[in-house]
């Protein structure tokens, strides 16, 4: 069963940058469309960006555009979350999850196997 697990968050100043990670264990994610998420203290989960099986196909969303760039490496079973630019807004736990339709699914219900989750804040 696909387990993944969130790494790479921290305290960063704004404008800085963090790379976070979505390492999967149990069996492969090459086969899924993979999406992070984020949620801010008293706010929904929202969806940031989700990469194709392949790669090849990326989406984000617009609060983050040119500013996060989504990749994977699938020999070794990761998804990456490269984020720059970094503002006090992007401040959250962030998730990533393999889409059940094979889709990019813009909404968690279309969503399983959820890591726990990093805490990335921004913050001078």
């Amino acid at each position: 069963q696909l387990q993944l697990v969130e790494s790479g968050g921290g305290l960063v100043q704004p404008g800085g940058s963090l790379r976070l990670s979505c390492a999967a264990s149990g069996s492969t994610l090459r086969y899924y469309v993979i999406g992070w998420f984020r949620q801010a203290p008293g706010k929904e989960r929202e969806w940031v960006s989700c990469i194709s099986s392949t790669g090849v196909s990326t989406n984000y969303a617009d609060s983050v555009k040119g500013r996060f760039t989504i990749s994977r490496d699938n020999a070794k079973n990761t998804v990456y979350l490269q984020m720059n630019s970094l503002k006090a807004e992007d401040t959250g736990v962030y998730y990533c999850a393999r889409d059940l339709s094979g889709l990019c699914n813009l909404s968690p219900r279309g969503y399983a196997s959820w890591g726990r989750g990093t805490q990335v804040t921004v913050s001078s």
